[in-house]
């Protein structure tokens, strides 16, 4: 039937206008509900033999296979082909349901046949989930955001998804790499009369992409959304912007821009840089990479130490004369080539015919590798989560593995999204579903994965390294034992800022109170009664070795374990931390302070100082993430530690000494 549309506007194409976003999402091109990849439990698995988790098994219910047999018949859906060969149609059926139309099938212990419906997986699990807590909290791995049902993802509205530029239609053009979508507008042939109508436009928008793609953002999407690009990215879109304003007199300060950027693309982020430079502004980095250090036109080292042990200038010049500063400057020692993070003369894996050309077939992998220090390989494959191309993907198992490779071309899709939660499932653990694959072999030579992620700690003060760790549970034991606690009837409790008994009851142990500024960001303050003590002065009275538990919150890692030195269940903790290089951090630091390099490596921390037994699988992304050259030989030596135990390392990193 034929339709009549409005005169469309700017507005019509945008997700952001109710003229022209989707009605069902309001232009976020994603809804509640499940995805496909959650509930199909194996892909190359038929029907008949279980392929969808969500469903009963047929083998174990005679009444679902009847059900399955005349659902087959009438609809003509194969039970005995693998699901990822089924059509779209037949696929649609099982997970949205027959709707109002009903089938015949013979059910078991009867002769003849009744008529009933299918009511669809998904319908199923949305209703299940609405009804009944226990169910939500049974199928909530199943249930996350997938695409819009209405608009596919698209965001727009169906008339304005309609409109094509050429033969591609705003969302397709959304879709599209920068790098690809450049090409794509230079491309493009405009008569005159389509040159004055657009060729303005057409320029400003060519414009802006190549400033995008000048800092390495060449594999972004359009439709790629802020909360899902790294602090690095953000920063570098923001860059481009400054550059396309042309302004002068400008001073811009940076946070190391280069997170997430292989070093191919850190050439085109410092032209970027001596761009603004030259446009007559002032450009202030605080970066770690060697690259930009060199390019910089003057350098400010800091130290000493870390943390408190630092907070001077050790060195200023510029990078030749800091390079020449070996004693004074730590940094300088290792630009100069003074110090320097070594490569191992000794692999613990090498080729049986001793050469050391890189094996780009998976045959010969197999026949011209020695066998891996942890006997097997752990293999996945057939990825196909984002932009990954049905990739097959070998790790020896007891070796430490680092993945690389171009920023957007799959790393952390094949890592983090697919291979870490397809382990985790077979480990039984909770956890979002992978991205699609084939299969997973060797998986049962790994006892534990462990994912250690960037993420904030905790989002108030009350998170912090001692708490995260869990060296603060002996640290309260300690002061409980103490004369002056047993006397007053302190039992560790007394020492928790999280509990009435012992804390601050004005600030509720956090040592700072929020005000809450409503179009604002919140504002913390300390607390007026505590004044950040976190606790009440009976309990301050308590010490071990002249400190109260207030000041051994407020320690440094390294003052920590002198204190502590002869109690090795607070000790070991803490020299883990100390050995991961964060020993200047204090045992009460907010986590909400803590970067995400930091909060990274106490994580890591964390899983150290728990008993191991091996066969430990470590996915980490970008561990070296703030980390000066100095602290990446420290990490380095501490991922080295835990393959001699029998771990598994994996590492997602663009950084040269890493790999």
């Amino acid at each position: 039937m034929p339709r009549s549309f409005e005169d469309l506007s700017p507005q019509n194409f945008s997700f952001n206008s109710p003229l022209g976003w989707c009605p069902a999402c309001e232009g976020l091109g994603t809804e509640v509900g499940t995805d496909q990849s959650a509930v199909v439990a194996n892909p190359n698995l038929s029907l008949r033999e279980g392929a969808v988790s969500a469903l009963p098994r047929p083998q174990e219910s005679p009444g679902f296979l009847a059900l399955l047999e005349g659902l087959g018949e009438t609809f003509g859906i194969p039970l005995d082909e693998p699901w990822y060969k089924l059509n779209p149609r037949h696929q649609r059926l099982i997970l949205q349901g027959t709707g109002e139309k009903a089938f015949d099938a013979v059910l078991p212990g009867s002769s003849q046949p009744v008529r009933v419906q299918y009511k669809g997986v998904y319908p199923a699990i949305e209703e299940a989930t609405r009804i009944s807590y226990s169910y939500r909290m049974q199928l909530q791995d199943m249930v996350g955001e997938r695409p819009c049902s209405v608009c596919q993802g698209d965001r727009v509205r169906d008339d304005a998804a309609a409109v094509r530029l050429e033969d591609k239609t705003l969302p397709e053009i959304s879709r599209l790499p920068l790098e690809s979508l450049l090409d794509y507008l230079e491309g493009l042939k405009l008569d005159k009369q389509q040159q004055q109508i657009a060729g303005d436009l057409l320029n400003e928008a060519i414009h802006r992409l190549r400033f995008l793609i000048d800092v390495g953002l060449h594999y972004l999407t359009l439709d790629r959304t802020m909360p899902t690009l790294s602090g690095g990215e953000s920063q570098r879109i923001r860059l481009a912007g400054q550059i396309g304003r042309a302004l002068t007199g400008v001073l811009y300060v940076l946070d190391e821009p280069t997170i997430g950027l292989h070093p191919r693309d850190n050439g085109r982020l410092i032209d970027a840089l001596e761009k603004l430079r030259d446009l007559g502004n002032t450009v202030v980095l605080v970066e770690h990479d060697r690259e930009v250090l060199e390019a910089a036109d003057r350098l400010y080292d800091f130290g000493p130490g870390s943390g408190r042990f630092g907070g001077t200038v050790v060195s200023e010049g510029t990078p030749k004369q800091i390079a020449r500063q070996t004693k004074a400057s730590l940094t300088g020692a290792y630009l100069g080539g003074a110090m320097g993070i070594p490569v191992p003369k000794d692999r613990r894996l090498s080729r049986t015919d001793g050469k050391s050309e890189p094996i780009t077939d998976r045959e010969s992998l197999v026949s011209m590798v020695n066998d891996p220090p942890g006997g097997a390989w752990l293999e996945i494959a057939g990825c196909r989560q984002h932009n990954l191309r049905d990739v097959t993907l070998r790790i020896p198992l007891g070796t430490f593995v680092c993945v690389t490779g171009l920023s957007g071309s799959g790393k952390s899709s094949l890592i983090q999204e697919t291979l870490a939660r397809a382990v985790a499932r077979h480990l039984r653990l909770q956890g979002p579903a992978p991205g699609p694959f084939d299969a997973i072999s060797g998986v049962e030579q790994i006892s534990r994965v462990i994912s250690v992620d960037q993420a904030p700690l905790g989002a108030t003060p009350a998170s912090n390294p001692a708490t995260y760790t869990g060296v603060f549970d002996p640290i309260r034991d300690l002061f409980s034992r103490l004369p002056e606690s047993k006397i007053r009837g302190f039992k560790p409790g007394r020492f928790s800022f999280n509990r009435s008994g012992g804390r601050c009851e004005d600030c509720e142990g956090m040592g700072q109170k929020k005000i809450e500024m409503h179009f604002l960001p919140d504002v913390w303050v300390e607390c007026d009664t505590c004044h950040g003590k976190r606790y009440n002065q009976e309990t301050l009275a308590v010490t071990y070795k002249g400190a109260s538990i207030a000041d051994v919150l407020e320690m440094s890692i390294r003052q920590a374990l002198e204190v502590f030195e002869n109690i090795p269940k607070i000790r070991a903790p803490l020299a883990t931390l100390a050995a991961i290089g964060l020993d200047y951090l204090t045992l009460g630091q907010s986590a909400t302070t803590l970067s995400g390099g930091e909060a990274q490596r106490v994580k890591l921390a964390s899983e150290l100082a728990k008993p191991n037994s091996g066969r430990t699988i470590y996915l980490l992304d970008e561990p070296t993430t703030g980390l000066h050259f100095d602290d990446i030989a420290k990490l380095l030596k501490v991922l080295n530690s835990l393959v001699e135990q029998g771990n598994t390392v994996v590492v997602i990193e663009h950084n040269l000494d890493v790999i």
